[in-house]
């Protein structure tokens, strides 16, 4: 009877292993196992977002789980897709631009897996079934958090806190890439669309993580004029700074509020609930990912934090009607009417979409008067790489 009582209870402690994941959620059932690479952990904004939207469609669908932190955009990351594969993982998701490649080779190697990347540009040039890439129209909540921004800045001129000539603002960017430089001009847009006259100084770090940099960034901005800061960049940085300096914050990838409560505005981010539960079900049906998934405010992939205290009266109202006309097709983000380049209208321009080592433009991406950012038929990452009038470069870092 004890040894029958022993066997028994080595097998229980067995299938309870293989019941759970890596750290301890358990599935219901369903057989399919995911597997996350971040580049972060919890402590960078943009990794908790992934994080967070990875544990809730998991959670929801019952998959199983497995998160790895803390992985760089190296050999590192194809060694932990190799190992979430051979751990029995379906689906294999990286959630940083520099992580691609070796992703790609992973899903060249495990032809039974499914490996997605976000910000990736590759998929619909690569032509492999088990790779994909995944964005979301985060311009559009950029703008709507520019609209904020504006808004503030109307309050503050007729506060006679600044004026008119004054409403320069900063933007902190990681690097001088597509998708910074597409974040950073359409918030820019969404401010102008409230306060005509402003201005924007952007610089950047280097890093998508320096919390140090980040601050002595937003720092450099305000000590230069800036009124109000925004980034893409990955640490509480730059909203520490402007807490400190009392200068209006509009933060990326969560809300800020607790930490910075007498300057956020508001944030906006991608919610990638969305996408993972779409890939993973896709998966469980049999059916297929797709290759360039784009994200919408329509399919709940673009959200917005609730205002902060220094938000401006009236701006959520704003923000509705401007939502609405964006959904309805009403305005474009980069409507070509709205902005000038070296003084001039953008009538045409040809954008690196299908992306190679020398970055060649290769698709006209002006349709319709406006520049078709992540648009049908292209890929879904960023490829707005415009220096618009009314932006200045303090710096480049690639």
């Amino acid at each position: 009877m004890k040894k029958f009582l022993s066997v028994l209870l080595i097998c229980t402690m067995v299938l309870g292993l293989t019941a759970c994941t890596g750290n301890g959620k358990k599935a219901d059932g369903n057989g399919l196992k995911a597997g996350f690479i971040f580049l972060h952990d919890e402590n960078s904004t943009y990794d908790l977002n992934f994080i967070n939207a990875a544990k809730e469609a998991c959670e929801e669908l019952g998959v199983e789980y497995v998160i790895k932190t803390n992985i760089p955009e190296g050999q590192e990351c194809y060694n932990a897709a190799c190992e979430l594969a051979d751990e029995g993982c379906d689906f294999v998701f990286a959630d940083s631009f520099g992580h691609e490649d070796y992703m790609i080779q992973a899903a060249k190697e495990y032809p039974d897996v499914q490996f997605s990347h976000a910000t990736g540009t590759k998929a619909h040039t690569e032509g492999l079934d088990n790779y994909h890439n995944a964005f979301a129209s985060i311009y559009e909540g950029r703008y709507l958090a520019g609209v904020a921004a504006g808004m503030k800045l109307n309050e503050m001129i007729a506060a006679g806190k600044i004026t008119e000539d004054q409403c320069k603002i900063g933007y902190i960017g990681a690097y001088t890439y597509a998708e910074v430089i597409s974040g950073y001009t359409s918030f820019f847009l969404g401010v102008r669309s409230q306060c005509p006259s402003a201005t924007m100084d952007v610089t950047f770090t280097g890093s998508w993580y320096d919390e140090t940099a980040e601050k002595e960034a937003a720092t450099k901005l305000i000590n230069g004029g800036c009124v109000l800061i925004s980034q893409h960049a990955d640490s509480m940085g730059a909203p520490t700074a402007c807490e400190n300096a009392g200068v209006p914050d509009v933060s990326y990838n969560g809300s800020t509020v607790d930490a910075c409560p007498n300057t956020f505005i508001i944030s906006s981010r991608i919610n990638w609930v969305p996408y993972f539960k779409l890939a993973l079900q896709n998966i469980k049906d049999g059916k297929a990912i797709p290759t360039d998934y784009t994200g919408t405010l329509a399919t709940g992939s673009v959200a917005l934090t609730e205002l902060g205290s220094a938000a401006a009266e009236g701006t959520q109202e704003k923000i509705d009607e401007v939502k609405a006309d964006l959904m309805a097709g009403k305005i474009h983000v980069f409507d070509i009417t709205t902005f000038t380049v070296d003084g001039k209208q953008l009538d045409s321009f040809e954008a690196d979409v299908d992306t190679d080592a020398d970055y060649t433009p290769d698709h006209e991406v002006i349709t319709n008067g406006y520049f078709a950012e992540s648009g049908e038929g292209f890929r879904s990452a960023p490829y707005f790489n415009v220096n618009i009038d009314g932006i200045t470069l303090l710096d480049q870092k690639y």
